[in-house]
């Protein structure tokens, strides 16, 4: 039987990263388990496949919140990515970061280390913004950041019906100020029509393995 340093369950979005990290000391030996196999879809690697994927057991684990009483019963539908790379195989590409209150809600319940200024040096390491470059992105991370680049025409009249009610736009929502509205951030990259493929958490971090 093989042995390892390290077995990690979950080729996920959190199960690439730490087999790449782990992977970084040549001393150690490191096993990633997936249970949902390669991320050879044709639905993973074409942007639109994640409308197919979501509603459907497709690379998708599918699973259901039990019966909750504010939605008169009624169960949540949680899709959950079930191939390499996890979520980020079958979601919509795009980059947002939760809350800073949230993370610092986490950490006031006990939780050492998981406020925001102590996640934030993480954000930026991981990132490689195309447009940005402050003191909340980073640039040459592993994961390509960028601005939808062939917008809808809906995506204006949106911002412009969200300022008309009170709602301010906001150029960069994982930015100081996370609240308003914007055209989302992207973690996509221009490549050759060849080489096309999605920017998920298995290309990003273990093809470096």
């Amino acid at each position: 039987m093989e042995r390892y340093d390290f077995i990690i369950v979950g080729g996920g979005s959190a199960g690439c990263v730490l087999a790449s990290r782990l992977s970084e000391d040549p001393s150690v030996t490191v096993c990633l388990l997936e249970a949902g196999g390669k991320d050879s879809s044709p639905f993973i690697h074409t942007p639109v496949g994640c409308v197919v994927m979501m509603p459907t057991k497709i690379n998708n684990w599918g699973f259901e919140t039990v019966p909750q009483p504010g939605l008169n019963g009624r169960k949540g539908y949680q899709p959950r990515g079930k191939t390499l790379g996890g979520s980020s195989s079958i979601n919509a590409m795009m980059y947002a970061r939760g809350h800073r209150y949230d993370y610092d809600l986490w950490a006031s319940l006990g939780n050492s280390g998981w406020d925001y200024e102590q996640c934030l040096p993480y954000f930026k390491k991981a990132e490689n913004n195309e447009v940005l470059s402050d003191e909340y992105h980073g640039q040459g991370g592993p994961l390509n950041v960028a601005n939808l680049r062939s917008p809808s025409d809906m995506v204006e009249r949106y911002l412009d019906a969200c300022e008309s009610i009170g709602v301010p736009r906001n150029p960069d929502v994982n930015g100081a100020e996370q609240t308003g509205a914007m055209q989302t951030q992207v973690t996509q990259r221009m490549v050759s029509a060849a080489a096309q493929r999605r920017l998920t958490s298995r290309p990003t971090y273990t093809d470096l393995i």
